[in-house]
């Protein structure tokens, strides 16, 4: 076995650029295919992570993905809004455990502006049920308080204490910002590698006071018609004012998160929301509409994975052009390993042995480019994109995927070593002058 080793390794070698060539394609391909099921895997993790200790997700009436999407993604809207009644009808169901009220809408820098009560803090859960924590400061007490996720803290240098303005609009759309009501940083969450990593928190009275401050102030016409209005319309709207700011109840919220004393009751829940007269509502499953996101964007991932596959497969190709076409240059090297008495099975053993050293050392490099790739960019993908790329959650898949390359490159050169194996038997039974 060692000599048929050495005879592989030093044949190889004579070919070192051609082979070193071939090596590099197949690492390319095994860095492209394992890459991909990484990327793939983190990101569906990240997003089932976001979302894992919600049972129901209430907003209005809506695309269950559409409504995911906006309130625990922070990527587009959940439509209207819903009513404070509605959040006190949900509150109040003997099913549910908690609901924590969120409201939407506004950003800072591009990132997503979140209103909430301190109870979101103590109910939200992700990464299969750990609870948030702060790395510094508190969840907020004051209507101006603020707390930041992780990645915001990092990119901006944000500390406690620093005050943060925020705009109306989403993502880099600000169409006014909110400068005359500022929030101050009380916290500072530790990193989750999901969305919350890329949130501003704020009170929901905050919220909600500093849009009513901004439409009073910026609307002319409106102050206008209270300076015009009847006295006794005008002390009504006053009494009513100062009964939502003493009670911190907005008159519209975006969504309820909500969770349940019991999950199996969660479809009679949902049921219920869903009939709710006052007005239409959509009770969300995260977990079905993760299925439904994921049936979307299926055919996307799996062109992916094919193109993937055929860099794969091209790597492959390339070894057997490699040893196909030296197979005339080393009809000599056969001749002379046949006088001293090699068999044509020996021969086509050797082939296919440099077939597998190739693999190999193309599968190792493949990994190394990978694992120093990842090192570097893992912290701009857990910045950018919340993703945490774990390659331990996937090494069994991986080792399927790595396993099936070697498997590959063993077949495919039985097309080169059944060559050999009939030329230097012809070259054996020839007549030789």
């Amino acid at each position: 076995m060692m000599t048929s080793l050495s005879l592989a390794v030093g044949s190889l070698w004579n070919r070192r650029f051609v082979a070193a060539l071939t090596v590099l394609a197949i690492a390319l391909s095994v860095f492209l295919v394992i890459g991909v099921e990484r990327l793939r895997v983190s990101a569906k993790e990240s997003f089932a992570n976001s979302a894992s200790g919600i049972d129901l997700i209430v907003a209005s009436r809506g695309n269950p993905v559409q409504v995911l999407m906006a309130t625990v993604f922070g990527v587009g809207s959940t439509g209207p809004g819903i009513d404070w009644d509605s959040y006190e009808m949900v509150e109040a169901l003997p099913q549910v455990a908690w609901a924590v009220p969120i409201a939407m809408g506004d950003n800072h820098r591009g990132y997503p502006v979140v209103g909430t009560t301190p109870e979101y803090f103590e109910h939200f859960r992700h990464s299969n049920g750990r609870s948030l924590a702060f790395t510094s400061g508190h969840s907020f007490s004051e209507e101006d308080d603020a707390v930041i996720g992780a990645e915001i803290a990092t990119r901006f240098g944000y500390e406690i204490g620093t005050t943060v303005v925020n705009a109306h609009g989403a993502g880099e759309v600000a169409f006014d910002l909110h400068d005359e009501a500022p929030f101050v940083v009380t916290g500072i969450l530790m990193p989750t590698g999901t969305t919350v990593d890329r949130m501003v928190f704020v009170s929901l009275e905050g919220f909600d006071q500093l849009h009513a401050e901004k439409t009073t102030s910026v609307d002319p016409f409106a102050q206008e018609t209270r300076a015009n209005a009847d006295p006794v319309e005008d002390a009504t709207d006053g009494v009513e004012a100062d009964h939502h700011d003493h009670a911190h109840e907005p008159d519209k919220i975006n969504a309820i998160y909500v969770g349940l004393a019991d999950r199996g009751a969660v479809l009679s829940i949902q049921r219920a929301i869903s009939e709710y007269p006052a007005e239409p509502l959509s009770a969300v499953l995260p977990a079905m509409a993760l299925i439904e996101l994921w049936s979307i964007t299926g055919a996307a991932e799996q062109a992916i994975v094919l193109m993937a596959s055929a860099v794969a497969l091209a790597g492959i190709v390339a070894m057997v052009v490699m040893l196909s076409a030296s197979l005339e240059v080393r009809r000599r090297e056969f001749a002379i390993l046949r006088s001293v008495g090699a068999t044509p099975l020996r021969i086509f053993s050797l082939i296919v042995l440099e077939a597998g050293l190739v693999t190999v050392a193309g599968l190792l490099l493949g990994l190394v480019l990978l694992g120093a790739l990842t090192a570097i960019l893992e912290p701009v993908l857990l910045s950018r994109f919340g993703l945490q790329v774990d390659a331990s959650a996937s090494l069994l898949r991986e080792s399927w995927l790595l396993l099936a390359i070697l498997m590959a490159g063993l077949a495919a050169s039985f097309v080169p070593a059944i060559r050999v194996y009939r030329m230097t038997l012809a070259d054996g039974l020839s007549f030789r002058l």
